[in-house]
């Protein structure tokens, strides 16, 4: 029998002796060793969560109290091992670090280890029943960060979000205690939306890094060569492209909206908070006739309150009409 105290889902081979170690944690992201508490590791968390800029809220108070402390380590891990791939200071080290950071994770599923990401998301685990899956994923697709720079196909895109974004969403279904087949589709196809609206914001920065999220397929049906986004030149055939890959994405939105109805409510206002976001990104684009590639437009603070408040508006309605 597991262990009440254990994390219940699937089989995790441990790790190599020596990593079990609790007293003795390689910290690849530099996190102070230590002794932690449960209490300060959520905390350590909470403060990456709110000192990060993100396009969507993370862990907003639509979210009940006794859940914002696990959401915030899931995105603890994430935004970590996100650092690992892309920041600068990890540069002679990235594969490394997310090596040692998997070695940390699978470590979590067996014993607490003095890591403050690691005690947290480990109890988190424990809480919810998370399999170690989705975490696995977003590991992955980190190292694809590393190699992969441009996708030839749009399926190649979406097999990068099934890493990338996918696993976001799942994994807080399961914080909430959702582990249903379908709640998991729509949620993927919102989460692989924000995922490629963010590509698609993000094109003044990716393009000059040799980044382009515009698959092949398209740039070649569009006519619409490197050296056009090179040059920031926002030719027709460009914005037609564009003009495409907004409608496209913003029927992913569509596709998946039918979870914000099908789930509690704190939940429900969060994901329609963040579904907003995502299309209100879509809407600034074409605001802006499609011309981001010399500079990547955001949500402002009046933004995001109008979009808190809207959501907060259709929540109400939906009450009012017995459907929450």
């Amino acid at each position: 029998m597991v262990s009440a105290t254990e994390p219940r889902l699937f089989c995790v081979p441990p790790p190599p002796e020596g990593d079990l170690d609790g007293q003795r944690v390689n910290s690849p992201d530099g996190a102070p060793p230590g002794p932690w508490t449960l209490e300060t590791a959520y905390r350590y968390c909470e403060r990456m969560a709110t000192t990060h800029y993100e396009n969507f809220p993370v862990a907003s108070r639509f979210l009940p109290a006794h859940l914002r402390p696990n959401i915030m380590a899931i995105y603890a891990f994430a935004r970590t091992a996100d650092d690992f791939a892309d920041e600068p200071r990890f540069e002679t080290r990235r594969v490394d670090a997310l090596d040692r950071w998997e070695q940390l994770l699978v470590a979590a599923y067996h014993k607490e280890i003095q890591h403050p990401v690691f005690l947290a998301l480990r109890d988190t685990v424990r809480r919810h029943n998370i399999p170690i899956g989705p975490f696995k994923a977003l590991l992955t697709a980190f190292r694809m960060d590393l190699t992969q720079k441009r996708y030839g196909t749009f399926a190649e895109l979406r097999h990068y979000c099934k890493h990338s974004a996918h696993p976001v969403g799942q994994l807080v279904l399961y914080v909430h205690g959702h582990h249903e087949p379908e709640l998991h589709r729509f949620s993927d196809e919102i989460c692989a939306a924000l995922q490629i609206a963010n590509f698609l914001q993000d094109l003044s920065v990716d393009t000059p890094r040799g980044r382009c999220y515009l698959p092949e397929e398209d740039l070649v049906h569009f006519n619409v060569s490197r050296e056009d986004l090179l040059a920031g030149r926002h030719t027709r055939a460009f914005k037609e492209l564009m003009a495409f890959s907004v409608s496209r994405c913003r029927s992913m939105f569509l596709r998946g909206y039918p979870l914000i109805r099908r789930v509690e409510p704190g939940l429900s206002m969060e994901l329609e908070a963040t579904w907003r976001g995502g299309m209100a990104i879509l809407q600034r684009i074409e605001d802006l006739d499609y011309e981001v590639l010399a500079f990547r437009p955001t949500l402002e603070k009046q933004d995001m309150l109008g979009i808190a408040a809207r959501s907060i508006f259709s929540f109400g309605r939906r009450f009012l009409r017995g459907e929450v």
